[in-house]
């Protein structure tokens, strides 16, 4: 073995980034009040219509949230863009040319208000490059207890068909669990 060279890659690489909105903490009641009276006149729980049967207690937006003319949403969109832009930079700064300048644009956005025990199934975000979540309040939110822990799988479906130990690797860790933080957005 000691004649064997081998190069390790990592392939199928997907990384997750977290910042936090530095006007958290004097935007938040403000933000909360909003989206809690747009929840309150909602008269569907699904207001984007949008897998309703894999969303349990919780109430969501239509899917132009950000494109509100309120200055607090404003304020949060250019925030997230702003995040996302820097993120989109990070990943794929070796593959871009140096001179290369873009804008990141939120095309579509939503609010959930979620019920304690209140969950959305497991999905995916097709025709996306760039997903995040924005956590307003994460009030009961718990790691220990997986309330209002959000989720994230290996991207690698058939990973893990075959499992012994030379496979080990693959199944040490299928998911990811983020417990929410006020202000916190997850890219």
């Amino acid at each position: 073995m000691n004649n064997i060279i081998i190069e390790k890659f990592d392939a199928w690489q997907t990384s997750l980034f977290t910042t936090t909105y530095p006007q958290h903490d004097e935007q938040k009641e403000s933000l909360q009040q909003l989206i809690i009276h747009q929840a309150q006149q909602q008269e569907m729980a699904i207001n984007s219509q949008v897998a309703s049967t894999a969303k349990h207690a919780l109430k969501e937006s239509t899917l132009d949230f950000l494109n509100q003319d309120h200055s607090l949403i404003k304020n949060i969109k250019q925030f997230i863009e702003s995040a996302v832009s820097y993120a989109a930079y990070e990943a794929n700064a070796e593959y871009w040319p140096e001179d290369a300048t873009f804008t990141a644009q939120v095309i579509e956005s939503w609010y959930h208000v979620t019920e304690n025990g209140g969950y959305h199934d497991a999905h995916s975000h097709p025709n996306c490059s760039w997903c995040g979540i924005y956590f307003l309040d994460a009030a009961e939110c718990d790691l220990d207890t997986q309330n209002g822990v959000n989720r994230f799988y290996d991207p690698r479906p058939n990973a893990g068909h075959f499992q012994d130990p030379g496979t080990a690797y693959l199944n040490e860790q299928g998911f990811w669990d983020i417990a929410p933080q006020n202000g916190q957005c997850v890219i």
